[in-house]
């Protein structure tokens, strides 16, 4: 029997540039649900954001990442809702602090439809060494790498 505390727990993201920020968030979903729920934006959907990593590219970070559980399912998301407003399984959510508005979204579109609201478990930001959040944005500015140190960008 296990001593998670939820049965069923949904996880999303586009995992680009896969950094410690995804890291935290997704163990923290693994710790507390049985099973895991991890949902990926499509190429698409996840392409809004700009030059982004193939969704196949993505998944392989994710793959390797994944290596220590068997607990998960991953589907893809076309939108920032995914399975958690049709699946009434669900029993949480877990989300970074700038994407936690989306899982107010989801709870208010499961309570019109009668399905009991998720619990919203909000991850903090991992910093990079200069107390700013590490993004997929600033790794691919080439601001800092993925696991937030700096990157030296002057040249002679």
């Amino acid at each position: 029997m296990s001593n998670r505390k939820y049965n069923k727990v949904a996880v999303g993201g586009t995992f680009d540039k896969f950094h410690d920020g995804h890291k935290k968030l997704l163990s923290t979903a693994f710790e507390l649900g049985n099973h895991v729920e991890v949902g990926v934006t499509s190429d698409s959907f996840g392409g809004l954001k700009g030059d982004i990593d193939s969704c196949e590219e993505r998944m392989n970070n994710l793959k390797s990442f994944f290596s220590n559980w068997s607990n998960f399912t991953v589907v893809p998301l076309e939108d920032i809702f995914g399975t958690t407003i049709y699946d009434e399984d669900f029993d949480a959510i877990v989300v970074s602090e700038d994407t936690e508005h989306n899982a107010v979204k989801i709870n208010e579109i499961r309570i019109s439809k009668g399905m009991n609201p998720l619990d919203i478990i909000v991850v903090s930001f991992v910093l990079a060494e200069d107390g700013n959040p590490i993004s997929s944005t600033r790794i691919r500015c080439g601001e800092i790498n993925k696991n937030g140190l700096l990157i030296n960008n002057s040249k002679k």
